[in-house]
């Protein structure tokens, strides 16, 4: 929506801007803002809270109405009007539990988390019109998987619910543990512990000697199923970073298969195996059941099958 020279425009509070700094709330909903600039307007008596002139540490709560006057041509997000939101043009993913501001979806493989036609804005769209109005706050994908990965992925839709799962997060009181094929005979228990780099530019991840950018990483692995030539393995990461089972998978021996950014063979079909299986938290919300687990794929289990036999104890106990 377009403003132009000397317009006044309106934003009221809702339940997840309560306590927010007003600049902060200020900033989300301007993202064509400068924060020198929103400063600047409160300092001219552009920005009222509730009809008087505010300051820019002033604390924001429900019900609460911001009017801003400027002369600035600018963008403004639609906080107010998710009602317009189109509907989401791909089927929405399962739900496997939703309470406590948290819902979580067993994320189909080839789905982004975030950006465009990803799961981030399927379910902004199935949100919209659902939710009270809120100026700062905009639910959204509270972990990544990347691409290619099926299984478990949480998701914000109050503050809340964010601020919980977030915090749990930093605590490591989530428990993840996922499903993967590789290439090799593993053995039956490892853990594998590295030190791990990030390279932006090729968005890849690598093992080496520990230095000032590098972060450590620990898995622990299980093997499910073996023929030889390729394994099923359950991964629990104690750490959470980006590409970490793939790129400790290849650094071991192991690359998942199909990976072939990572040296895995290329696989009929394209992509690999990697599956975001099972979820527990230490500080569980009610109702949510322990473990969580995300049903497999299709051509998961059809993979399964054809690697490891039908009748084999993992695949009958997986599905």
């Amino acid at each position: 929506m377009k403003y132009n020279v000397k317009m006044t425009f309106e934003l009221k509070a809702g339940p997840d801007d309560a306590g927010r700094r007003l600049d902060r709330i200020l900033r989300k909903t301007l993202p064509d803002y400068s924060l020198s600039l929103i400063h600047r307007l409160l300092r001219q008596g552009k920005v009222l809270v509730n009809g008087k002139k505010a300051n820019p540490d002033e604390r924001i709560q429900p019900g609460t109405l911001i009017q801003l006057k400027s002369a600035v041509n600018h963008n403004i997000k639609q906080v107010n009007k998710n009602h317009k939101a189109a509907s989401p043009a791909l089927p929405l993913p399962e739900i496997l539990w939703r309470g406590s501001g948290i819902i979580v979806f067993n994320k189909p493989p080839g789905l982004a988390s975030h950006g465009k036609a990803s799961l981030d804005t399927l379910i902004k769209a199935w949100l919209a019109g659902k939710l009270p109005l809120s100026l700062s706050f905009k639910p959204g994908p509270l972990h990544r998987l990347d691409r290619p990965t099926s299984g478990i992925i949480a998701f914000s839709e109050n503050l809340e619910g964010a601020q919980l799962f977030s915090r749990l997060l930093r605590e490591r009181k989530v428990k993840k543990t996922y499903l993967a094929i590789v290439e090799g005979s593993v053995s039956e228990n490892e853990e594998w512990q590295d030190e791990l780099s990030r390279d932006t530019t090729l968005k890849k991840t690598f093992t080496g000697n520990k230095t000032a950018q590098t972060r450590n990483a620990l898995t622990t692995v299980k093997t499910l199923a073996s023929n030889g030539s390729y394994s099923l393995i359950e991964a629990h990461i104690v750490t959470g970073r980006t590409h970490q089972i793939r790129a400790q998978a290849a650094s071991h021996g192991y690359p998942l298969a199909g990976d072939v950014k990572y040296g895995g063979q290329r696989i009929p079909g394209g992509g690999f195996f990697l599956h975001a299986w099972k979820m527990e938290l230490e500080e569980c919300p009610e109702g949510f059941p322990q473990p969580l687990c995300a049903p497999l794929p299709e051509a998961f289990c059809s993979q399964i099958e054809l690697l490891f036999g039908k009748d084999a104890e993992p695949y009958r106990r997986l599905i």
